[in-house]
């Protein structure tokens, strides 16, 4: 007596669960979903990750001093530095160089932008003004801006004109260069739908060409407002009777690591909160361009 065995149905077939016991065809499939390698590490704050190294430079700076290793005279120590910080904010003199200092910087941010954006502008837009202006903008970008300090004085005396002008001459180079290659980097097929649209040539500029500029725009104005700063710290040099630079010019004078310290820190808060505003104001102005923010 034979027993015949039906051959396997496909659409039948057990499938082992996860204990290893065969499934029914009707039993449904337990699936586990997969996830990203990035998303099973334990995610740290990013506030944490950005203030780490500061924290632990500022700890090591504070043991440093505590064993004797920085003497005052080389570098005070932080807790030296807070003192006479607040000591500076008591009495009025940091806050009333502050204002100064910040004053200066604004106008000559003011008349930097307009002069860099305008000639980039005539350079960018017309081949005539290209042959006109860029090779003279180009020699005068290689020439350190700190050695037309004595020409400076000489045509702007010893007041106020000669520091907003080094601020001004500063701020105007990567503003033009930015500008200039944004204007210039702007894709030609742009512009031919746009001329097919029947925009005008003000209509290109306006809808075209200065929007696909403006991404460079705005990363020559963040460097434009670090060389302000830079700027700055050598424009108070020409006998200032007032601001950061005064501060710290008097310091030298006595020694004080102290107080220069503070001075170079307030730099680098104003530095840092200007760099803020502007970025700021890029995401707002660049809300249509999608870009990479890093993983």
């Amino acid at each position: 007596m034979s027993i015949s065995h039906a051959p396997p149905d496909p659409t039948k077939t057990d499938i082992p669960d996860k204990r290893g016991h065969g499934t029914g065809p009707s039993d449904a499939l337990d699936l586990e979903p997969v996830v990203p390698g990035s998303s099973r590490r334990t995610r740290v704050p990013r506030w944490v990750r950005r203030t780490s190294g500061p924290l632990l430079l500022l700890t090591l700076w504070q043991l440093l001093s505590a064993t004797g290793v920085l003497t005052p005279v080389v570098l005070a120590s932080p807790g030296r530095i807070a003192q006479v910080a607040g000591d500076l904010i008591a009495d009025g003199s940091l806050t009333s160089a502050m204002g100064t200092s910040l004053h200066r910087v604004a106008l000559g941010l003011l008349f930097g932008t307009v002069v860099g954006t305008g000639l980039a502008l005539v350079s960018g837009l017309f081949r005539v003004g290209e042959d006109l202006v860029d090779a003279s903008v180009q020699m005068l970008r290689t020439v350190p801006f700190v050695g037309l300090i004595p020409l400076f004085i000489i045509w702007f005396g010893i007041g106020e004109a000669p520091k907003v002008a080094i601020i001004t001459l500063g701020v105007s180079f990567p503003l033009y260069l930015n500008v200039y290659a944004g204007i210039r980097g702007v894709d030609s097929q742009l512009i031919e739908a746009g001329e097919s649209l029947g925009l005008s040539r003000w209509g290109l500029v306006r809808h075209v060409v200065l929007p696909g500029a403006l991404p460079s725009a705005m990363t020559g104005l963040r460097f434009s407002l670090g060389i302000a700063w830079l700027a700055l710290v050598f424009a108070e040099q020409i006998n200032a009777d007032s601001g950061i630079g005064f501060l710290m010019v008097q310091a030298r004078e006595f020694l004080r690591t102290d107080v220069i310290v503070v001075c170079l820190i307030v730099y680098a808060f104003l530095g840092l909160l200007a760099d803020f505003i502007v970025r700021s104001l890029e995401r707002l102005l660049l809300q249509w361009r999608p870009t990479f923010t890093g993983r």
